[in-house]
């Protein structure tokens, strides 16, 4: 067995409910059990959409035959499952996996509608760099930057970063004003790097001054 190297200081977290303290983790006396209850937390917590259905080879990852604890997971409760079109369909027995249940059983919500749920992809080294350089993550800064990788080249945007680090701007706003100029007047990788640096003045005191308010 090899050893755990650590937890890195640029991945996601996954949160997971008091209650499983509180309550579930004293019942639970099987590993195997207790794999399929996190494993669900754990892809649950990163699924896009209202529904989060899960299917037995989705946790294959945690074990490599999962059906006999997920059968105590259902049985004790923190687990819910409906049968499926092409398999069954499990649910964390939350509001949310309550109520998609019972919309599969009543018939008023059809399994094949269902999506597939994939593995939580690895963190964007955008949130690293943000916060190495500008400040704590919240929600909205996290769907800020997800845009910005949609639009711009991690070059530039590790590059603008960079030089807000340099002019002590630790603002995404001016960040982002960076990236909007490169983007609509092009961006020459020397000549522009300084020009963007020697704008400074020119962006804090004209129509961007109210978004390079120092946090």
């Amino acid at each position: 067995m090899g050893k755990f190297p650590g937890f890195s200081g640029d991945e996601t977290f996954t949160r997971v409910p008091d209650s499983f303290f509180r309550q579930l983790l004293a019942q639970v006396d099987e590993l195997d059990e207790l794999k399929v209850i996190l494993h669900a937390i754990w892809r649950v917590e990163h699924m896009e959409g209202a529904l989060h259905p899960l299917r037995e080879a989705d946790f294959a990852e945690a074990l490599a035959d999962p059906a006999p604890a997920l059968e105590k997971a259902v049985r004790r409760g923190s687990l819910l499952q409906v049968p499926g079109g092409t398999g069954d369909l499990f649910f964390l027995n939350s509001p949310r996996g309550r109520a998609a249940a019972e919309a599969l059983r009543d018939g008023g919500l059809d399994p094949a509608s269902l999506p597939r749920s994939v593995p939580p992809p690895e963190r964007p080294n955008i949130f690293r760099l943000y916060e190495e350089n500008i400040g704590p993550l919240t929600p909205l800064i996290a769907d800020m930057l997800k845009d910005a990788e949609r639009e711009y080249h991690a070059e530039w945007i590790a590059e603008a970063l960079e030089i807000a680090v340099v002019k002590n701007v630790r603002n995404w706003k001016y960040v982002e004003a960076i990236l909007k100029r490169w983007k609509e007047k092009g961006k020459n990788e020397g000549k522009d790097r300084q020009d963007a640096v020697k704008d400074f003045k020119r962006y804090s005191e004209g129509e961007f001054a109210e978004f390079f308010k120092h946090d």
